[in-house]
């Protein structure tokens, strides 16, 4: 049975194939160990790992960055070595069952053990996320209008958990401490391999996801089958990778703070080879492949621009909830991560059905005019948090409302950008490049992260004192917001300017 007789044949759910919700829900609980866990991350530090340095918000800053970044580049290998070894289904499991190990070794109270635990995390969100999300592309045929709903729908099982799980973990770190968060986040991700499970036992995947061929997972490297090897030293690069990310240190030169951290140089290296092997490829290319490629790292360039701002979410934006925000009576400074998340289910499928709706009329906008307008979004959110300080309190503190209203028109910025993007790198990868591809649009994320700590570190408001804020913590802050609203704003129309000779290159790729 061919492949395209199985994508017709399947059996589908509000018109679209069965396996995507299965996808979802194995999705939507990985998603819940995430962001339960981010949502910890950057407060847990501060007031735990960094809490006796002068220069706690700087070291934060720092190995966030660092984390985040390894988190998503290490998607690239993972998508590789997947393409070329494991295929999509066994990449799932074995990057499930790492990251499940790690969420549930930070519960452990421990300096060493908490940095071992982010690097089995990175590891395995390698070997899932590139993976995970390529699969829900081979439900549908190339070209297939519902694809770009298919894929938001997708984008709403993420944001369940993204939403869901602040609320949890932040309510159990706050009562009972933070390794329960934590430990919550953990059981999140068995649940999602639980439920990929069943829908491989159901054949509601069909021949999709296995190995590039039947005999790929016996060929012997240096005497050990592959499909042992990759696994082992997966498990192995961990420690190692704990000790990159444990290296940090903060040098003080006239009051000013900079980190040496060798994650970064080694970031960079990647992001070197891979532009490299891109180039290769490229080069490699018949015409038509090459002009989709050329796309395709330019539409990961725009997202790389948005989720740098965007990401700030788990780490400036935090801080500055928990700092200046008036949340009494309504939420923690964590349980704040849930909003985007909220406004995303909120959003996803009245966005999808307008994007149904505007293709039935010939008026759908083509991708880059879809990402022009993201990043205006994104540029008019941070304005929102920028000007809030005009409504602040005598404690400094500003309204809740400012923080709702940030966090809402950025979710409407990234409905128009990372949903279609998802699907457009399934359009635009060759097949036998695919799985990489998606690896590269999530190097958008790591590189994004570089961003973030850029930021970030500009932004540190050094103190030991748990209860920093007022007024000069919120100047800090809304200045800072000012002008990444003016970057995203300016990168937007950018953006817009160049949209008729992207459209062009794209050619029948809408």
């Amino acid at each position: 049975m061919t492949e395209s007789t199985n994508i017709s044949d399947q059996k589908q759910i509000f018109g679209h194939p069965q396996g995507l919700f299965y996808l979802f829900f194995a999705e939507l609980w990985e998603r819940f160990s995430f962001y339960g866990m981010r949502a910890l991350l950057t407060l847990y530090m501060i007031d735990v790992i960094f809490q006796a340095l002068a220069e706690r918000d700087y070291a934060t800053a720092a190995v966030y960055a660092s984390y985040g970044s390894l988190v998503y580049a290490s998607t690239v290998i993972g998508g590789k070595l997947s393409d070329k070894i494991l295929g999509m289904r066994n990449s799932i499991f074995l990057g499930g069952i790492l990251m499940s190990i790690g969420h549930f070794v930070l519960a452990i109270e421990d300096n060493m053990a908490f940095f071992l635990a982010l690097s089995l995390i990175i590891v395995g969100n390698g070997f899932f996320k590139p993976n995970i999300s390529t699969f829900v592309g081979t439900l549908y045929e190339k070209g297939d209008p519902k694809k770009d709903s298919g894929f938001t729908i997708f984008y709403m099982g993420i944001n369940i958990g993204g939403w869901v799980a602040p609320l949890l973990c932040g309510w159990l770190a706050a009562t009972y401490g933070w390794h329960y968060g934590f430990g919550l986040a953990g059981i999140g991700m068995l649940t999602g391999l639980i439920v990929f499970w069943r829908g491989i036992q159901k054949n509601v995947f069909g021949d999709r996801g296995l190995p590039p061929n039947e005999h790929v997972l016996e060929k012997k490297v240096l005497g050990i089958k592959q499909g042992i090897l990759v696994p082992v030293l997966a498990v192995l690069s961990a420690p190692l990778i704990a000790l990159l990310l444990s290296s940090y240190k903060a040098i003080a030169t006239d009051g000013m703070f900079a980190d040496q951290n060798i994650v970064n140089v080694i970031f960079t290296g990647i992001g070197i080879a891979v532009l490299a092997y891109l180039a290769f490829e490229m080069y490699k290319a018949n015409s038509k492949e090459r002009k989709e490629l050329f796309v395709a790292v330019l539409l990961t360039f725009f997202m790389t621009i948005f989720w740098g701002f965007h990401e700030l979410s788990g780490s400036v934006i935090t801080l500055f909830a928990a700092r200046n925000i008036d949340l009494e009576g309504i939420m923690s400074a964590a349980q704040t991560n849930s909003l985007n998340s909220m406004f995303i289910i909120i959003l996803a499928i009245p966005i999808s059905m307008m994007w149904t709706w505007l293709s039935k009329k010939n008026w759908n906008p083509r991708t880059p005019y879809k990402f022009g307008l993201g990043l205006l979004f994104a540029g008019i959110s941070f304005y929102v948090l920028a000007i809030s300080g005009g409504s602040a309190n005598d404690s400094g503190l500003v309204p809740f409302a400012y923080l709702l209203l940030m966090y809402f028109l950025l979710s409407v910025g990234e409905l128009f950008m990372s949903p279609v993007g998802l699907s457009k790198m399934t359009d635009l990868a060759p097949m036998r490049l695919i799985a990489f591809i998606m690896g590269v649009w999530f190097l958008s994320s790591a590189f994004a992260f570089q961003i973030v700590g850029f930021i970030g570190k500009q932004l540190a408001i050094e103190s030991t004192d748990k209860n920093v804020g007022g007024f000069e913590t919120l100047t800090v802050y809304t200045d800072g917001f000012m002008l990444i609203a003016k970057y995203a704003l300016g990168a937007g129309a950018l953006v817009l300017l160049a949209s008729p000779i992207i459209k062009k290159l794209m050619g029948k790729v809408h």
